[in-house]
């Protein structure tokens, strides 16, 4: 897909056991360079985060098709393809956006893995292992402790700079979602799917960090190998020693410069 003219709009899709606050940073230097930046909360999870924390019944049973219907609503209110970004989950959501034809260009960062990508690195297990150990967390929203956000999102910092971003950010995060993600490999119709042979998509860049325990490079990597047969402009970047907290911790600035210079790139 090569659209007509340069994006002007970014929409920012967060992962699990964040909100939007999470891409603050990236939002306010993305609005510096002149770029209008929508980065919304996933549906029903708008609210104040000590609401979110203390009542999870507003999103216990959220799934992944009702995420994606409602970045697709916001995408198509705009007159023009945005740019999309993704972090986490919210990379593999960029990549079924991609695919279901949307966007102009799409960055994935620290994806989450898709159906088709079976060889998962331990790490990633044992990041999962808070809600994948109860079958019961399907069906209700799950907090990591401070020392479980420490191994997944924050292992490259200390425990104190840690803490200071577990309580600026994190929130319980529907199961459901991270069961659909888990078992799309035996589901038929799983909704952590893309075509990875699709010509006609978007170009995509997937970003990695080489300390990443959440979606290690390697992970990264393999999904990129993917789309080997597809003639779509896809390209892979790692930024090496950098946690799943890329969006926030020192350096952040050089990942969200070369995500938007890359997107604006291949989008024209």
């Amino acid at each position: 897909m090569v659209t007509e003219h340069k994006p002007d709009t970014i929409v920012l899709i967060h992962g699990l056991w964040m909100t939007a606050l999470s891409w603050e940073h990236w939002v306010t230097r993305y609005q510096e360079r002149g770029f209008k930046v929508i980065a919304r909360s996933w549906p029903r999870m708008e609210g104040d985060l000590s609401e979110l924390r203390s009542d999870t019944s507003g999103f216990d049973d959220l799934g992944v098709e009702e995420i994606l219907e409602h970045y697709e609503g916001i995408i198509g209110e705009l007159d023009a393809p945005p740019i999309i970004m993704g972090h986490s989950f919210g990379g593999a959501f960029t990549q079924i956006l991609l695919d279901r034809g949307l966007g102009a260009a799409g960055v994935a960062i620290d994806s989450a893995p898709l159906k088709g990508m079976f060889a998962l690195p331990g790490s990633t297990l044992k990041a999962g292992r808070p809600v994948l150990k109860n079958p019961a967390n399907r069906h209700k929203a799950v907090a990591l402790t401070p020392e479980e956000f420490h191994y997944s999102f924050t292992n490259t910092l200390d425990e104190a700079e840690s803490e200071a971003i577990f309580e600026r950010y994190a929130v319980p995060g529907p199961g459901r979602v991270l069961f659909q993600g888990a078992l799309a490999n035996f589901s038929p119709h799983a909704t952590v799917a893309v075509d990875f042979g699709n010509d006609d998509r978007a170009p995509l860049l997937l970003i990695a960090g080489g300390a990443d325990h959440v979606a290690p490079a390697s992970l990264n990597k393999s999904n990129f190998e993917h789309y080997k047969k597809s003639a779509a402009v896809t390209e892979f970047k790692e930024f090496p020693g950098r946690s799943h907290f890329t969006l926030g911790e020192d350096g952040w600035e050089d990942v969200a410069d070369y995500a938007l210079n890359w997107a604006v790139e291949a989008a024209g």
